[in-house]
């Protein structure tokens, strides 16, 4: 550190400033290969004098520089210099206030430097600034170096989410990344979570203190364990393939490669009454989606006929209770009506004893009250008729209407025992299906053991066959001895010869080592690429189940989420038997290869004497392989069932609760029809509906 203290004094007289004293001091207690500046406040001239001196640096891998309280102009002049330096791993910059001009450095520095591994930018300020942050995020995805990025207490925003998401789906080298404390809310952490199936290196993505829902976190962890397993299998199969190609040298046995050439056969058959089987199911599961289909549509009539109805029930209700005012007007017409006629009377007795005992005076005013009266009844009788009309329509438009809630109720009936008769038929057919799965499951299995009694009777006989060509050999040997003396010198020759081709024959086992090793990666690639789309068709699943559990509440939309879970998982049971048969098919394809190859350096090492030993050595490891070999086949067939037995447990707990909420739907489905029947019965308008 003393070089680079002295380069700091000379930089910073050359430029006309004073070395910051607490600045040397630091420089003077720091350990070689680190650079400690936290917490002191570094001025323009100080960074910009840094800079240059990380330039050419070659001895420093890690920079601390949190809590400097750095300004905008030296921020960039650091990360500029931060540029061309191929040997810094850690940069910490936590709180320092950095904004635009630091999220556009940090945006260069990203896509310039190849070296920094970890990068902190806790306690800043990039989020706010919509335009810099996406340039950050940008120089992100194109980073091939960055394996942890620290961004807590950003104040990211969901649009700050969404562009680190679409950088994220184009970067395959970032391993952790800390978002928490933030602002991303709903909608960041479901972009977060749409673009983790096309990540498969991220393991660690901490999104706390972001009022994410818990759904959408759970949905992160499973995404992180499932890029976790995925890196822990790559591993496990690099070291088997390099175990491998160790091994290969060894398999020299002819008896051996027959015995894989047996296997590979039996591979395949196992492989085609697999295919046979997904055939099958898949056909199951067509019919299962159609009957889906079916109960679906015959729920849109029964909504339909319910609306329907309760439409008309509300029309009914309306006429009745104008009926019953019309009722109500007539009675008190005829009330008024009997009041004037008795009013009528009185006035007419009255006037007839006047006209008896009085004279002429009370006769000139009789002749006007029947006059008014009449009149008055006529106008009586004329108001009666036309509330008697009214009557008799507003009583023809109820009975009209009865009809029709008797015609939709009978179309409601027929509706719903179409349903039950359309869900009798579907839980027949997924018995059924069932049953053919279970049989298919026996068939292979059946297969599977007569496969390991097949193999267990040729280890057998290649085991013996080995004892009497191990007995031949020595003969062999013991007559060959006898004439040792006279081919002794030829024996000299042909270990020159043998010399010289094993050379060869070891440069051709590197050349293919390298391709096999070549082959393995490519074939690694595939099978990531296929483990991304399985993870990419498992995470839109679970983010079309998130979206249902937030839109739907109701028993209908529960049906159908348990519905399509159910067929996630039997499209995941169908994947998983197709990678199987991949693998296999994989395998068998290496082996032959590998056969192939083997084959001719046996051909070639044949007429060496002295490997006998050897090849005992081999065979007994090759047993032993093929013991390690059957354990490890048995293990994974039994890894298979337990799995196939959990997806079958968890495949009959959700057709139970779909029967269940079914049957909780057909009880409300009678009830309410109970209840209409019963409304029907029991309101006023049937009793004041004429007798038919």
């Amino acid at each position: 550190m003393e070089e680079f203290q002295h380069s700091y004094r000379r930089l910073c007289k050359e430029s006309g400033a004073e070395p910051q004293e607490t600045v040397l001091q630091q420089l003077q207690e720091l350990p070689r290969g680190r650079l400690d500046l936290a917490t002191q406040s570094l001025t323009v001239e100080t960074c910009r004098a840094l800079g240059k001196l990380l330039q050419k640096e070659a001895l420093l891998t890690e920079l601390i520089l949190s809590d400097c309280m750095l300004s905008e102009e030296g921020a960039t002049l650091l990360l500029q210099g931060l540029c061309a330096n191929t040997v810094v791993r850690f940069l910490d910059l936590k709180g320092n206030n950095l904004q635009a001009a630091g999220a556009e450095a940090l945006g260069q520095l990203l896509r310039q430097n190849k070296s920094i591994q970890s990068l902190t930018l806790e306690w800043n300020n990039l989020g706010p600034w919509e335009d810099a942050f996406a340039a950050f995020c940008g120089a992100l995805a194109g980073n091939g170096a960055l394996r942890q990025l620290d961004l807590r207490n950003n104040q990211i925003s969901h649009k700050g989410a969404e562009e680190l998401a679409l950088a994220l789906t184009r970067n395959a080298h970032l391993q952790q990344l800390d978002l928490r404390w933030n602002s991303i809310g709903l909608l960041g952490g479901r972009a977060l979570v749409n673009c983790l199936p096309r990540n498969r290196t991220l393991w660690r993505l901490e999104l706390a203190g972001n009022n994410v829902p818990g759904d959408i976190l759970r949905a992160v962890e499973q995404a992180m364990d499932h890029n976790q397993e995925r890196q822990t299998t790559s591993r496990e199969n690099r070291a088997r393939t390099h175990v491998l190609s160790k091994e290969g040298s060894g398999w020299l046995c002819p008896q051996f490669l027959d015995l894989m050439e047996t296997i590979d056969k039996q591979r395949k058959e196992m492989a085609r009454s697999s295919r046979a089987s997904a055939a099958c199911v898949g056909q199951l599961q067509e019919a299962l989606n159609e009957r889906h289909s079916i109960i679906n549509a015959l729920k849109a009539k029964l909504q339909m006929a319910e609306a329907a109805l309760a439409l008309s029930e509300q029309k009914a209700q309306g006429l009745g209770e104008l009926l019953a005012m019309a009722e109500q007007e007539q009675r008190s017409l005829a009330q008024r009506q009997a009041k004037e006629r008795r009013l009528e009377q009185q006035v007419g007795r009255r006037a007839g004893g006047q006209a008896v005992l009085g004279g002429v005076t009370s006769g000139a005013h009789a002749p006007s009250h029947p006059q008014e009266a009449a009149e008055r009844e006529s106008k009586l009788l004329r108001d009666l008729s036309a509330a008697n009309e009214k009557h008799l329509l507003l009583r023809n438009q109820v009975d009209e209407l009865e009809r029709k809630v008797r015609s939709q109720q009978e179309q409601l009936f027929l509706a719903r025992q179409e349903l039950t008769n359309t869900a009798a038929e579907l839980k027949i057919r997924a018995v059924q299906a069932e049953e053919r799965l279970e049989l298919e499951k026996k068939r292979s299995r059946q297969s599977l053991e007569d496969v390991e009694q097949l193999r267990a009777k040729e280890v057998e006989h290649m085991t013996r066959h080995l004892e009497e060509s191990e007995r031949a050999m020595q003969e062999r040997v013991q007559r060959l001895e006898a004439s040792r003396l006279s081919l002794e010198e030829e024996l000299s020759r042909v270990k020159a010869a043998a010399l010289s081709e094993r050379g060869q024959a070891e440069e051709e086992l590197i050349k293919a080592k390298n391709q096999v090793r070549l082959e393995e990666q490519q074939r690694l690639a595939h099978l990531e690429e296929k483990l991304r789309l399985l993870a990419q068709a498992r995470d839109e699943a679970q983010s079309a189940c998130l979206q249902q559990r937030q839109t739907v509440a109701d028993a209908q939309a529960r049906a159908s989420q348990l519905s399509l879970q159910v067929e996630g998982l039997r499209r995941r049971l169908e994947e998983l038997q197709q990678e199987l048969s991949n693998k296999d098919q994989e395998k068998v394809a290496e082996v032959t290869r590998v056969r192939v190859e083997l084959r001719e350096q046996n051909g070639r090492l044949q007429a060496e004497l002295t490997a006998q030993e050897a090849l005992k050595e081999k065979v007994a490891a090759l047993e032993r392989q093929l013991k390690v070999m059957a354990s490890d086949h048995r293990e994974a067939l039994l890894d298979r069932e337990s799995e196939n037995a959990s997806l079958r447990e968890k495949l009959r707990l959700k057709e139970a609760e779909i029967a269940r909420i079914r049957e909780e739907e057909a009880q409300r489905a009678s009830f309410l029809q109970n209840a209409v029947l019963a409304y029907v019965q029991g309101s006023p308008l049937r009793a004041l509906s004429p007798q038919k």
